[in-house]
């Protein structure tokens, strides 16, 4: 008689810590255990976030004509070979970097064989929507970017575009990241839905303004959040005509001058140029409890034309810590680039909205633990982790709560 205590043999009724919603840290780990989530390399711990995972790169980046998807080929690569204009091999001691406006498919090291009732949805780290490097996942015999079907089994891909700097990539390195959803993970919303999401900041305390006090406003179909441009430095603009290489395993390397051109206001407003890319901060400090996780829309057009926030995840604990009180919220970076026109903005512009979105489970780690190299915590107005810290105190990153460093 088989023993039904072996996971092995039923995967799907092990790593369910609690109902419907994001699967948490421990959750994704028991799929990597029981073989939902497989590699090779085996997926360290270090590779899995409170709600998501980090995906690896793999050995081979193919750069193709057109971004795409699989269409009427009998294979995703099938149709990679038929749009492949050359190969870059990750695995030599110097890859040749990927150029920006150029698309790339990447597979990845990662493959999944998902429970019936297991989603997954992709979005770029937070890292490589700083760096202006877009990336959208894609599942063989998929229809969309981004979504993994329930219940998919099979390997997973990549297309990376770099839209400012030429950078370097290598085999294991990770610029996406995969959260999965059981069941149904709807938002928190406004008032029209029995006011969830106003409790939910009144208990947690969601937003807190430039003063560091909780705040309700602005708490509608989502959490508003605005553009602060109060300081003296409040937004950095890529310099796209410089082409100097960023190799992404450099930390705290680059000199940022090389690369951004620091921006003032002027009478209280600045104008983002057609095309160009930039790096702004909330004037709000968010926070996210350990049982939700949030995301930033990419795009909203009564905000203007403009797509803020390629990374749109938040991770529980953000701004938050493990308990409440632990950090007093963080600002959230906005990632942004203005498309059909020149914008102007003035300070408290809306320029972004935060959704919430329930937890299946509390993770039983959370963001900015010293485990999980959780770069972002407390952050100001921060560039990547390839840049060396400035001087300019909105961008300065102070050691963490005391909770937080074991």
């Amino acid at each position: 008689m088989k023993n039904s205590n072996n996971p092995a043999l039923f995967p799907e009724m092990v790593g369910k810590s609690g109902g419907d919603g994001i699967l948490p840290w421990q959750d994704i780990k028991r799929m990597v255990a029981t073989g939902q989530i497989s590699a090779n390399p085996l997926v360290p711990d270090s590779q899995i976030q409170p709600a998501s995972i980090d995906l690896r790169l793999g050995k081979e980046a193919y750069r193709v004509r057109a971004s795409f998807l699989r269409g009427s080929a009998a294979t995703f690569m099938t149709r990679v070979q038929e749009f492949r204009e050359g190969t870059v091999d990750l695995t030599s001691d110097i890859p040749a970097p990927l150029e920006p406006g150029i698309v790339y498919i990447i597979p990845l090291i990662e493959r999944l064989s998902l429970p019936s009732d297991v989603q997954g949805i992709a979005n770029p780290k937070s890292t490589t929507g700083r760096l202006d490097i877009f990336t959208r996942l894609i599942t063989e015999h998929g229809d969309q970017f981004d979504r993994v079907p329930r219940g998919y089994k099979g390997t997973l891909f990549v297309e990376v575009s770099s839209r400012t700097f030429p950078v370097r990539v290598r085999y294991g390195m990770r610029l996406n990241q995969l959260r999965f959803v059981r069941g149904t993970s709807p938002k928190i919303t406004d008032p029209i839905r029995n006011g969830d999401l106003q409790r939910l900041a009144a208990k947690y305390n969601l937003v807190y303004d430039e003063h560091g006090t909780p705040s309700m406003s602005g708490i509608a179909d989502g959490v508003e959040l605005t553009v602060d441009l109060g300081g003296d430095v409040v937004a950095y603009r890529a310099k796209g005509e410089d082409r100097r290489v960023i190799e992404l395993d450099r930390i705290n390397y680059y000199e940022p001058e090389d690369y951004w051109e620091p921006i003032r206001p002027r009478h209280g407003y600045i104008t983002l140029a057609q095309g160009d890319f930039y790096l702004l901060a909330s004037k709000q400090l968010v926070s996210v409890p350990l049982e939700y996780a949030a995301e930033m829309i990419a795009h909203d057009p009564s905000m203007g034309e403009f797509r803020v926030h390629y990374a749109g995840f938040f991770d529980p604990g953000f701004g938050y810590g493990i308990r409440k009180g632990d950090i007093l919220g963080t600002k959230a970076v906005l990632e942004v680039r203005a498309y059909e026109v020149p914008i102007a903005i003035e300070d408290n512009h809306v320029v972004g909205r935060l959704h919430y979105f329930p937890m299946s489970a509390p993770p039983e780690k959370a963001y900015g633990e010293s485990s999980l190299n959780s770069f972002y915590q407390r952050q100001g107005l921060a560039l990547s982790k390839q840049f060396k810290r400035t001087s300019n105190p909105n961008t300065a990153m102070p050691a963490l709560h005391p909770a937080l460093v074991g």
